[in-house]
């Protein structure tokens, strides 16, 4: 049997473009001799619906997609992951279900039983796990076990989860499996799914047929990688990353002669890249924006935001905006010329030191006899805000922050001032990972001056500012905040690695005092295990190593 993997961009809620999409995909694949073609799981509905689910108006188009896709399935069957009702007063009030079409009607549905409540992940607020006797479907001399994401992850030591689907379907004889999917990306997730599929395909003697989404939801950025495997754990093909693809392939797959492993990914810096200009397009895509604005400064984020933005969007729809202040550095300035120069964007120069001596005089009653400190550190930051925030009411920007993870962990950064913004493009990128971006894209040629890349982080907002004079290092702060909120390493143990302890102490002490920061942050786009936003959920006023 011929079947096609269709890994599409969906929108969540655009029932009349997904729909639209999926019978398009149908269309090509029975063009092109396939039998069947796989869709994504919740396909109809985008990815996460979230709340959406709570109103009957969305799961009742969720069907009448359904009832639409399967109008076209004459001559050719597909599988499409949607929301159902769940008919029993018992649980949850819907499943999340593959759905098998064919013959014009529904053949045969199957629901998840493994909903994922961790991280990003809150499946079980909304879905029932399938308590129900599976089944497989026969079609065309096939015996067809269709699965669900984590359904292959065979997480059961839960105790929501008193079934391994995979145990119970390998019972009823499939000749192969299919498994639709929603997902998202960060940087060890590719390799981690690898593993996962080869495991099933080996462990089941079955050939594998996976199908992801791709495209950026908010925050989550899917980057596709469907493939097909063969019974051995053998790749023999995989769809393209981070772009829409369809692909069809026999169901007796056999694997080529060097098979396939993680020697083949791309490497995580380029994948990383890909991503953030993939979730930077679908948020204005999606959100129907189209133009950018953002602060250029001449150092290290702004430079690669102002990149990435503008491989995205188009250099003419990113306006970069130089906001220099009495402390601004002239190899700043230039720095930060060049590269508009370089890329082709342009800039315009607005100093702010006018509006910040008109604050200094308004507020002289009040500051009399005050040094300068960190207030009018901040009033100057608010200031840049406030002047970016103006041009992007006037012309119809979106504001792009471009805080790293480094500074939104410790809370080096002002609210209302450099951390607002209507995306933050690097907020899950420590400042190392910045600048290891940094070279990838001076790889082939020299885009960001290399003066931006060498000299010794800066906020220039007062006389010979350096980031050092607050902070630790940031090859010492990144590896320490890596192990405090990527793998959940306590002071003990971090003391125990080898790190000083009274860093350690500064670090974690600042991480947690700054949470109440980034609750006011923009959506970040994820590209890690562990991203501040969704996935990472701490108290506000939690005493914890503070």
């Amino acid at each position: 049997m011929r079947i096609a993997l269709a890994q599409l961009n969906y929108r969540i809620g655009d029932f009349t473009e997904n729909v639209s999409k999926i019978i398009r995909a149908i269309k090509q694949a029975r063009g092109e001799g396939a039998e069947l073609v796989v869709f994504a799981e919740l396909a109809i509905s985008g990815y996460p619906p979230r709340d959406f689910l709570e109103f009957d108006d969305f799961i009742a188009k969720c069907y009448n997609g359904i009832n639409e896709i399967a109008a076209e399935c004459t001559d050719i069957a597909a599988i499409v992951g949607s929301p159902s009702v769940n008919p029993s007063e018992k649980g949850k009030p819907l499943y999340n279900t593959a759905y098998f079409l064919c013959d014009g009607r529904i053949h045969g549905k199957t629901h998840k039983t493994l909903l994922p409540n961790y991280d990003v992940f809150d499946e079980y607020r909304y879905f029932e796990p399938n308590r129900l006797p599976y089944d497989i479907v026969q079609y065309k001399g096939q015996r067809i076990a269709m699965t669900i994401c984590e359904d292959l992850w065979n997480i059961t030591d839960d105790p929501l989860y008193v079934r391994n689907p995979m145990d119970e379907l390998i019972r009823l004889e499939p000749d192969l499996l299919v498994n639709i999917a929603a997902s998202p990306f960060h940087y060890e997730q590719p390799e981690t799914r690898l593993g996962v599929l080869k495991k099933n395909a080996i462990s089941y003697g079955l050939p594998v047929f996976y199908v992801n989404h791709v495209g950026g939801q908010t925050e989550l950025i899917f980057d596709g990688g469907s493939m097909a495997m063969d019974a051995q754990g053998n790749v023999t093909g995989e769809l393209a990353r981070f772009i829409e693809d369809i692909r069809i392939f026999d169901s007796s797959v056999q694997a080529g002669k060097t098979g396939y492993g993680s020697k083949n990914f791309p490497s995580a810096i380029s994948m990383i890249h890909s991503a953030l200009v993939l979730g930077i397009r679908d948020y204005f895509g999606k959100m129907g924006f189209s133009k950018a604005i953002l602060g250029l400064s001449g150092g290290i984020d702004s430079a690669v935001t102002l990149v990435l933005a503008a491989e995205a969007l188009g250099v003419e729809n990113v306006r970069a905006v130089l906001l220099p202040s009495r402390f601004s550095s002239d190899h700043s300035i230039n720095d930060a010329k060049a590269l508009t120069e370089n890329l082709g964007t342009g800039y315009e120069i607005i100093p702010i030191d006018t509006a910040f001596r008109a604050f200094e005089a308004t507020l002289e009653p009040q500051f009399s006899g005050l040094g300068f400190n960190l207030t009018e550190e901040n009033i100057q930051a608010r200031i840049r805000a406030v002047i970016l925030m103006a041009l992007s009411n006037k012309f119809g920007y979106i504001l792009l922050n471009t805080s790293n993870k480094s500074e939104a962990a410790v809370g080096y950064g002002t609210l209302y001032g450099d951390m607002c913004g209507g995306l933050s493009v690097l907020g899950d990128l420590y400042k190392t990972q910045v600048y290891e971006l940094a070279s990838h894209i001076n790889h082939e040629k020299e885009i960001i001056p290399l003066n931006s890349i060498v000299k010794p982080p800066s906020a220039e907002l007062r006389p010979g500012q350096k980031d050092s004079d607050s902070l630790p290092e940031y090859e010492i702060l990144d590896k320490i905040l890596f192990q405090y909120i990527e793998n959940g390493k306590g002071p003990s143990e971090l003391i125990a690695m080898g790190f000083e302890e009274s860093i350690v102490h500064r670090a974690l002490r600042l991480v947690n005092t700054s949470e109440y920061k980034r609750y006011q942050t923009p959506p970040i786009l994820r590209i890690s295990p562990k991203a501040f936003g969704m996935g990472r959920r701490m108290p506000i006023v939690g005493k914890y190593l503070s």
